[in-house]
């Protein structure tokens, strides 16, 4: 195996520029987030840093995912549904039969995120996209905290 190592840069003492991104949901389903990310590293004048993102829910979750073919999501969404099925008998469902599987759901993907960013830009591939997944079937209001971390112009 070989492994090379890139140009390493050295940050002076980083910069810290927090904001709160609401996101309105459709209800079930992946809402890309990512020129919302753009739109904040703009406004943040970043430079060189991290992006994390943090979703304040139990029941809905954040991932990166391909964002050239939509039937990915769709698979991904379905395979989920085949994970943690409504139907399963589920102890807690005092909020409703897709309350439960949402938890399970959010569980096996992320709350949280890091990317990192170089010239104020996400440094995802090519056909990567930044994601809130929904879990639940109504439409919600959710909120993700973004935090970037290094040089501010």
């Amino acid at each position: 195996m070989t492994v090379s190592i890139g140009q390493i840069d050295r940050l002076s003492a980083p910069d810290l520029v927090r904001a709160s991104l609401a996101v309105q949901t459709a209800g079930r389903g992946m809402t890309e987030v990512t020129g919302a990310l753009d739109d904040f590293l703009r406004q943040a004048g970043a430079g060189q840093g991290l992006l994390t993102l943090f979703i304040r829910h139990t029941s809905a979750s954040l991932t990166i995912q391909e964002n050239a073919d939509s039937d990915v999501q769709v698979d991904l969404l379905d395979a989920l549904d085949h994970l943690a099925p409504e139907g399963f008998g589920w102890r807690h469902s005092s909020e409703g039969p897709d309350d439960m599987p949402a938890h399970v759901k959010a569980m096996l993907s992320d709350v949280s995120l890091t990317v990192p960013v170089a010239g104020g830009r996400l440094q995802l591939g090519t056909w990567q996209g930044v994601y809130l997944i929904e879990h639940r079937s109504r439409p919600r209001r959710r909120e993700l905290l973004a935090c970037f971390i290094g040089e501010t112009k």
